[in-house]
């Protein structure tokens, strides 16, 4: 009886170590087939090349190709669905950006709840806005332009990506902290708001900082301040917006998601593979020569920032009162 004791504890034994067993085989086995990346924008942009960087150094560190799939549209909610519907096996990612955040409390009837069905694997980059004015303009400094906007309520066009863009969001956050009254003149993109800006038709933008620094260096555009939370080295005597309004800050970003459910050892071997890429001197320098900063950290990392995020922006578009166009 002893023996057989003995014995049916050691099959129960294994029994509990098969799973975990199983799972460690199959994230050493992990990618065994092209893993597809959904990048939610059309070829081309930031997003786009942020996520092909991405994949390049996924390749070449997992043996698998890592295929780019651009599904464009609906504010790139086509492409989220599409990301997180897909089996969570680990070979369907999405790139998130920050515009996921800012959609979950702008529109109402999507057929997904990113906190809730994403699986964040890897941060990977911020990207710093700049609130910049046409010349014109005379201010200098966001104590002027805040005491300028208060004399000439509804007088000051702001400019923007689009309405519920990240750039669109940005400044109404300044609008609800400061408490001025912009118009906000929505455009199809921030490439097209550039020229207006330029010509004086609008006279404020919060703009990404590649599309924008090289008007500021010479002298087309003011810049009065970074969205940041620390001044930047490429415009080390601009302000933060926070010098002026504590607690303001306003990035765009990037990130890694998986299906929710998608086996945490395969999340960790792909957190590990891409923190390696920020960590290295060539990617980190790439990313840099994009104007954006590196963000790694732990999937649980990501997590806490995505729900912060997601609630701050929530609070923007209920005070805004911004509705999808």
């Amino acid at each position: 009886m002893k023996v057989l004791r003995r014995q049916l504890l050691h099959w129960a034994g294994g029994a509990l170590l098969l799973p975990a067993v199983s799972r460690i085989a199959r994230a050493q086995s992990y990618p065994a087939r092209p893993v597809h990346l959904i990048v939610s924008v059309a070829a081309g942009g930031s997003p786009d090349i942020i996520g092909r960087l991405t994949a390049q150094w996924l390749s070449e560190r997992l043996g698998q190709p890592f295929v780019v799939d651009n599904r464009a549209g609906a504010a790139g909610n086509i492409g989220t669905e599409f990301a997180l519907k897909a089996a969570p096996d680990g070979y369907t990612l999405l790139l998130a950006l920050s515009s996921n955040a800012i959609n979950a409390s702008l529109y109402k009837d999507l057929q997904f709840n990113f906190i809730r069905d994403a699986a964040p694997v890897a941060s990977i980059a911020t990207i710093p806005l700049i609130m910049e004015v046409n010349p014109s303009l005379p201010v200098k400094t966001i104590p002027e332009f805040i005491a300028c906007a208060k004399a000439n309520p509804g007088k000051i066009n702001m400019a923007s990506g689009g309405t519920g863009s990240p750039l669109h969001v940005a400044g109404e956050m300044f609008k609800m902290m400061a408490g001025v009254d912009l118009v906000h003149v929505p455009y199809r993109s921030e490439g097209l708001a550039l020229p207006d800006l330029l010509a004086g038709q609008v006279q404020l933008l919060f703009g990404v900082m590649p599309a924008s620094l090289g008007y500021v260096r010479a002298g087309k555009l003011r810049a009065l301040g970074v969205t940041t939370a620390k001044r930047q080295e490429l415009l080390p005597d601009v302000p933060t917006v926070a010098e002026f309004l504590p607690g303001y800050e306003a990035n765009g970003w990037y990130g890694i998601v998986a299906p929710g459910g998608t086996p945490k050892e395969i999340i960790e071997r792909l957190n590990i593979t891409i923190n390696a890429a920020l960590a290295d001197p060539t990617m980190k320098q790439r990313f840099v020569d994009l104007g954006c900063a590196v963000f790694a950290g732990a999937p649980a990392d990501f997590a806490k920032f995505i729900v912060n995020e997601t609630d701050k922006w929530a609070k923007v578009v209920a005070f805004a009162d911004i509705k999808p166009q």
